[in-house]
């Protein structure tokens, strides 16, 4: 031990801060590179921070020149004849390209949009409106994701995707993701990548892809944060509060935010018309009332032992909690007047939504390689839902249900442990390999009581009483390359799966077994040109049902439109083929070509029983084929005006069979989102947005469309610490209406229902503390992203 210590060769730190020889201010995004006296050969390269400084470590002790560039700026050549352990340059002084002028200033626009080899990423704190918005909002800027009336994300027009908070999933954002980034200001948010050909590290589930957010992380040595206050006048007040401390070898950062949303009172309408077996029809209109509360909270901390030895660990966690009332009525007219069936039903909700989640990562790295690491992971999760209905009848006519309570109380637990190592060749060959297992059960407990008007009591329905236990275990194995080389960037990986599933209901026995495997192969190539870039890639995906889709929980808040669950679903494979063309420079286009097809999708899917009873459930009855064609345009057109577009145009076809009807639809579909913002001074600024999202195809319908319009302005003050903020979107109109329908030759189903459409938001931000050095995060952790979030989709 003591030959190897003495052994080690001398290193030194080269570091300095860069400053506009003029202005005497610190000149960030300076390419400072270190090549060897001698030979001229490049050794390292980095950029230099906002404040102008930079630093390289670990360099062997010789002589060095130290070469300084930017744009507007002269070159600038600094020889380094020394071997002393610490080289501080302090400030460099760098000369303006031109003697002619005075004063030199250069702007540069960060660009919004930047294309990788397997995604593509918007740049949240580069967007000036991320001030004046919330997260959800901000998402309709993203390429290939859409939102829709009922605030409902869609990525690439499709359902079926994962979203990912910091390259991991989150309790956040697992079951209600859109009320918890509406209560989330964008600020919080760094970038957001569309990863629409994941690697094969990444689980092979969500035939669309991933969605990834990744949030601000400025843990540097001292302290920061950001606190933000706002009322919306519909989702009410809220708060937030972003902060990072680092003393030392530790770090933590994290956030934590609540909002409490307004009662809302809305209007809805049913209408169900039969043609076989019988001919009959069913009307519905009423109210809703919905209020709620969220609290959301994340944290990520970090611990660096040494230089090659890191730990790190994350916690966050989610609760949502509402009150809902309904009162309807509804009207089935008879072959007679005496016929006539009719109702009016006051349905009473409450319950919550519930996610906890925390983790623990080791990072080992070696001296051969910076970027060579070994990584065990280890995450536990916990999420919940917990519903109660109290359903009860009035003005009955010829119909016969007594009144009735519902308890649904479910939850999902799972352990994950996960090794990764990656191995660097080389500055062009780079190698990945590891393995996984995750291990999940699920419960729901469901019980119903009826009004028993003998015991004048509620007494327990056995018929709609049980337990149900899902169990799944997923082991996994994946190995992937990727090679870069001058203009060239390629990733090429196989990912192999075993699952194994165990569901029962504990009062009648096993339900569904299942054992199956899964080899995922994806490909991506990229060539890069001047100005511009092409890309290609392959992947298969994997849908596998969430306990949403499986739970066989049979809701009856509405006694003629019930919703069950399917434990029998098994998984579909996604197989999707990409073409994308990229041109940078003053601004950006990014335009796609996409082929997707999938056999035996998991589809929504709806029949009508005996009293005109609508019966919606989830069965693997879809054969699904996809073309679409993406366009991203982000330009500045003048040096204070900008505008983005984003839209997407897709060609759908579906068909499939379901209790032996065939069902066949197809049809366009796509949305577009304009947005135009102009910059009057240094602290003020306006914004405009444009958003149209079409009906999509259902198997046995249409869903909603949606359009929308909003503005924004920002001010900051206080030296640029404190911004306000106004957010107004659709002012026109305090209402819209969400419609969707489904048609077959066996019946029709028209569904509406009115949202508040008008909101008005206020905001304001105030920025605290001091930074000077960054925090250490390990480079891979757990994702687990492996099944599907049961919502809506195609």
């Amino acid at each position: 031990m003591c030959t190897c210590a003495f052994a080690q060769p001398a290193t030194q730190v080269i570091k300095g801060i860069v400053t506009d020889s003029l202005k005497k201010q610190p000149i960030g995004y300076v390419t400072v590179a270190v090549r060897t006296a001698k030979t001229d050969q490049p050794v390292k390269s980095t950029l230099s921070k906002e404040s102008g400084s930079f630093e390289f470590n670990n360099l062997p002790a010789k002589s060095y020149k130290l070469v300084l560039a930017s744009v507007g700026y002269k070159n600038k050549t600094i020889f380094l004849d020394s071997t002393k352990a610490m080289i501080d340059l302090g400030k460099i002084l760098l000369s303006p390209a031109s003697k002619d002028l005075n004063e030199v200033t250069v702007t540069a626009l960060k660009p919004l949009v930047k294309r990788e080899v397997d995604r593509i990423a918007y740049d949240v704190q580069a967007d000036p409106e991320s001030k004046a918005t919330n997260a959800l909002e901000m998402l309709r800027k993203v390429p290939l994701v859409s939102v829709d009336g009922q605030d409902q994300i869609k990525l690439k027009g499709n359902t079926d995707y994962k979203i990912f908070i910091n390259g991991k999933p989150s309790a956040l954002v697992t079951q209600n993701p859109s009320d918890v980034l509406k209560s989330m200001p964008a600020t919080n948010i760094e970038k957001i990548e569309v990863i629409t050909n994941p690697p094969a590290k990444y689980e092979a589930e969500g035939l669309a892809g991933i969605i990834n957010i990744i949030t601000k992380k400025n843990a540097d040595q001292g302290y920061n944060g950001t606190v933000t206050s706002r009322y919306n006048s519909v989702w009410g007040p809220g708060g937030n509060l972003n902060a990072t401390v680092k003393q030392g070898k530790f770090g933590i950062n994290g956030y934590v935010g609540f909002n409490s949303q307004n009662k809302q009172n809305t209007s809805f309408n049913n209408a169900t018309y039969t043609y076989a077996p019988v001919v009959s029809s069913l009307m519905q209109n009423g109210n809703r009332f919905n209020q709620g509360r969220n609290i959301y909270s994340n944290a990520e901390l970090s611990y660096e032992i040494d230089t090659l030895n890191l730990l790190s660990g994350s916690f966050n966690s989610y609760k949502f909690s509402f009150d809902r009332n309904s009162y309807q009525l509804s009207f089935q007219p008879g072959l007679t007047p005496s016929l006539n069936q009719s109702y009016a039903l006051n349905n009473l909700g409450n319950g919550y939504f519930r996610g906890t989640e925390a983790s623990l990562n080791y990072q080992l790295g070696f001296k051969r390689n910076k970027d060579q690491l070994l990584t065990l992971s280890y995450k536990y999760s916990s999420f919940g839902n917990k519903q109660d209905n109290q359903n009860t009848f009035e003005q009955k006519l010829n119909y016969g249900q007594p009144d009735f309570n519902q308890h649904n109380n479910a939850s999902s637990d799972e352990q994950t442990i996960q090794l990764d190592y990656v191995h660097p060749f080389d500055k062009k060959l780079t190698f990945e390999t590891g393995t996984k297992a995750i291990l999940r059960k699920s419960t729901s407990d469901f019980n119903s009581e009826v009004f028993d008007k003998t015991a004048n009591a509620f007494v327990p329905d056995l018929t709609q009483t049980n337990n149900f236990d899902y169990r799944q275990d997923v082991y996994s194995g994946y190995t992937s390359l990727q090679y870069k080389k001058e203009k060239w960037s390629a990733k090429a990986g196989l990912r192999l799966e075993h699952t194994t599933v165990d569901a029962n209901y504990t009062s009648i026995g096993s339900a569904a077994n299942q054992d199956y495997n899964n080899l995922v192969p994806n490909i991506s190539v990229m060539r890069s040109f001047k100005n511009n870039s092409l890309s290609f890639s392959f992947s298969n995906r994997i849908s596998r049902p969430g306990i949403w889709q499986l739970n066989p929980f049979v809701n009856r808040a509405n006694p003629k439109y019930i919703q069950v669950g399917n434990p029998a679903l098994r998984p579909a494979v996604n197989h999707n083929f990409e073409l994308n063309y990229d041109i940078s420079g003053k601004g950006s286009i990014n335009m796609g070509l996409s082929y997707t097809f999938a056999n035996n999708t998991i589809q929504n899917v709806t029949t009508i029983g005996a009293d005109t009873v609508s019966v919606s459930t989830y069965d693997n009855v879809g054969k699904n084929k996809r073309v679409g064609y993406s366009l991203s345009v982000n330009y500045p057109l003048t040096k204070k005006l900008s505008a983005n577009l984003n839209a997407q145009l897709l060609f759908i076809d579906l068909k499939g069979f379901y209790n032996n009807i065939y069902y066949h639809n197809n049809g366009l579909q796509g949305y577009t989102f304009f947005n135009a913002s102009y910059k009057f001074t240094k602290t003020f600024r306006m914004g405009a947005d444009v958003d149209f999202d079409s009906r999509y195809v259902m198997l046995q319908g249409r869903d909603n469309s949606w359009f929308g319009e909003s503005l924004s302005a920002s001010k900051d003050f206080l030296n640029e610490k404190a911004t306000l903020s106004l957010y107004v979107s659709n002012p026109f109109k305090k209402f819209i209406k969400i419609d969707f329908y489904s048609k077959t030759e066996q019946f029709e189903q028209f569904n509406s229902f009115y949202n508040y459409y008008r909101n008005i938001s206020l905001s304001f931000m105030y920025k605290f503390g001091k930074l000077n050095s960054s925090i250490k995060k390990n480079q891979r952790g757990i994702r687990n992203d492996d099944t599907s979030g049961g919502g809506r989709g195609n």
